[in-house]
C-alpha cells in the first residue's frame, strides 16, 4: 500500500486488520483516529466469495463467507459509527455486488451474504440519515480484479453431478472469464471515489454495464410476477366488515 502512495506520508495510515476480528478492528480504528481526529468515511470492502449450488455447501463453508462478508462488515460498523456519529457527518459505503440485487445459480451462499448487505445497508441508511450521515451500498458488476482466482473465490469442497448443468456451468464460467472481466477496476475506484464526495449520494449506486442490464432485468421480472399474482396477494387480507 505504501509502495502505491509513495507520496502520501503521513496522510496514509496502513494497518492490517482481520475483519472477524473485533479487537483487531477496534484497534485499528483507535489508531486512526489517533492519527487523523476523524473518520470521514468509511468503506466496508472486504470479502470473499464461494462458489457452489446451495446443497453442496458445507456448514464450514457457509459460515466462513458470512463470518466475513456480513460479521466483518457489522463489526467495522460498529467500530466506526460512533466517530461519525460524534461528528453528526460522514459516509458509509457498502460493497455489495450485483449478486447481491440478482443471485444466480452457484452463487447461492456468496448471494446470500450480499443480500444480507443490502437490507443492512437499507436500514442503516434510515436511520443514520437523520444524523447526518450518508449510506450507500455499492453494486459492482464484473470487474477484472482477482476475484474470480482462488485468491478470493474458493469452490464448494462438493460437488454433486445434478447440478453440473446449471452450478457447475457457472464454475466454468468463472474460470474462463478471471482476469477477463469487462469492467475496470481503476474507473469503478474512481466512481466510488466521486461517491464518496457527493453532496446527495443515492442509496443504490451499480457499476458496469453488465450490472445495470442485471439490475433493469431482475426489476421487469419482479413487475411482471407482482402483476400476474397480484390478485392472490391481495386476496390474504381478513374481510371487510359491516
Amino acid at each position: 500500500m505504501h509502495r502505491a502512495l509513495p507520496d502520501a506520508g503521513d496522510r496514509l495510515l496502513a494497518v492490517a486488520v482481520d475483519v472477524t476480528d473485533e479487537s483487531q478492528v477496534q484497534a485499528a480504528v483507535a489508531a486512526a483516529v489517533e492519527r487523523f481526529g476523524r473518520i470521514d468515511v468509511l468503506v466496508n470492502n472486504a470479502g470473499r466469495g464461494l462458489l457452489g449450488a446451495v446443497e453442496e455447501a458445507s456448514a464450514d463453508e457457509v459460515h466462513s463467507v458470512f463470518d466475513t462478508n456480513v460479521f466483518g462488515l457489522l463489526s467495522v460498523s460498529r467500530a466506526v459509527l460512533p466517530v461519525l456519529r460524534g461528528r453528526r457527518s460522514g459516509r458509509v459505503i457498502n460493497i455489495s455486488s450485483v449478486g447481491g440485487f440478482a443471485a444466480g445459480a452457484g452463487w447461492g451462499i456468496y448471494a446470500g451474504t450480499k443480500f444480507a448487505v443490502e437490507g443492512i445497508s437499507e436500514a442503516m441508511r434510515a436511520e443514520l440519515l437523520p444524523l447526518g450521515i450518508f449510506t450507500t451500498v455499492v453494486e459492482p458488476g464484473v470487474f477484472r480484479t482477482d476475484f474470480l482466482d482462488s485468491s478470493s473465490l474458493h469452490d464448494t469442497g462438493r460437488t454433486i453431478e445434478d447440478y453440473a448443468e446449471s452450478a457447475g456451468r457457472t464454475r466454468d464460467w468463472a474460470r474462463q472469464t478471471s482476469h477477463a472481466q469487462p469492467g475496470d477496476p481503476v474507473k469503478a475506484a474512481a466512481a466510488i471515489v466521486e461517491l464518496a464526495q457527493a453532496e446527495q449520494p443515492p442509496l443504490r449506486l451499480q457499476l458496469g454495464a453488465d450490472c445495470v442490464a442485471r439490475v433493469e432485468a431482475k426489476l421487469a421480472s419482479v413487475a411482471d410476477e407482482l402483476a400476474q399474482w397480484r390478485q392472490l396477494a391481495l386476496s390474504t387480507g381478513y374481510d371487510a366488515t359491516t
